[in-house]
């Protein structure tokens, strides 16, 4: 339902805006606005997703926990189409979403509303490794495959010479 509201009023939002803009200032200065905005919040979208990819990246190289680095990034792309749509509300969004406290906001807020079942990297110290726990789903490490293997060594009665696929 709010998906819907949504798609309703943020375009008569930016019809009413774009007419009092341009009752003010005028119509090509409201358009020169629109695209300097564009080009302006690509950048910085840009520079600010390269830089959150690092982050991400260190989270997964020091085995933290990569959640938001992975929401920041999904914000910022989130303000990047936000930017590019024409329009003075989806701007003022998109730019507020490129501030840093505003997305640790955002977060906060998710974070309070999505729970995670849990995130865990490795074993936990104070466990056996070898004893499996009846709360903890098995992994990888936890199978023993038996089988048994029989040597094949390359016999010398096989054809001599090209095979007749290949060119000489």
């Amino acid at each position: 339902m709010w998906l819907l509201i949504a798609f309703i009023a943020v375009p008569l939002i930016e019809i009413a805006l774009f007419i009092r803009v341009g009752e003010w200032i005028g119509l090509w200065p409201t358009l020169l606005i629109v695209l300097v905005t564009a080009i302006i919040g690509s950048t910085l979208v840009r520079s600010q997703g390269a830089r959150e990819l690092a982050n991400l990246r260190g989270s997964f190289n020091e085995l933290r926990d990569p959640t938001e680095p992975l929401a920041n990034g999904a914000m910022i792309l989130f303000a990047g189409a936000l930017l590019l749509t024409p329009g003075f509300f989806t701007d003022f969004v998109g730019f507020a979403l490129l501030l840093p406290p505003v997305r640790a906001a955002v977060y906060k807020q998710l974070r309070e509303r999505v729970k995670g079942a849990s995130f865990t990297l490795g074993e936990h110290p104070q466990q056996d490794p070898f004893q499996h726990h009846p709360n903890q789903p098995r992994g990888p490490q936890d199978r023993v495959i038996d089988a048994d293997f029989e040597e094949v060594t390359q016999s010398d009665d096989g054809p001599k010479g090209p095979s007749g696929w290949t060119r000489q």
